[in-house]
């Protein structure tokens, strides 16, 4: 399961470890941190996925901000609380590559781009 943190929304995909393949699943949008967890609770309870992929974003240098830091924390929360295996990877770069009209909201798909990512760099062949 892929996820694109942001403050206001979380992007999340899922993919099949088998075929190595991503794809967009929702986007929350929740108001508190309990309503965001609660509804990630109920994707894992229903996905029951075997790792967690989240973005981690920073300058196109490499360098780290402060939205780099709030992804390490959410990641750590992720592994806290469901006790599944959280990975990392450098998000640089994969809302760029989305296609986009004004106002549309494409965190699912970034957050399927950050998981596909995984799989063509990161996973076991």
């Amino acid at each position: 399961m892929g996820f694109d943190f942001g403050l206001k929304r979380i992007g999340v995909a899922v993919g099949n470890t088998l075929l190595k393949q991503a794809q967009p699943l929702t986007i929350i949008t929740a108001a508190t941190n309990d309503a965001k967890f609660d509804a990630i609770t109920a994707l894992v309870q229903a996905w029951r996925p075997a790792r967690c992929i989240v973005g981690l974003p920073r300058h196109p240098d490499g360098a780290e901000h402060e939205m780099t830091v709030r992804c390490r924390r959410f990641a750590n929360q992720l592994h806290g609380r469901f006790d599944i295996p959280t990975v990392l990877v450098d998000e640089r770069y994969s809302s760029a590559v989305i296609p986009q009209q004004r106002g549309e909201l494409i965190d699912d798909q970034a957050a399927a781009i950050i998981l596909q990512q995984y799989f063509d760099e990161y996973a076991e062949s």
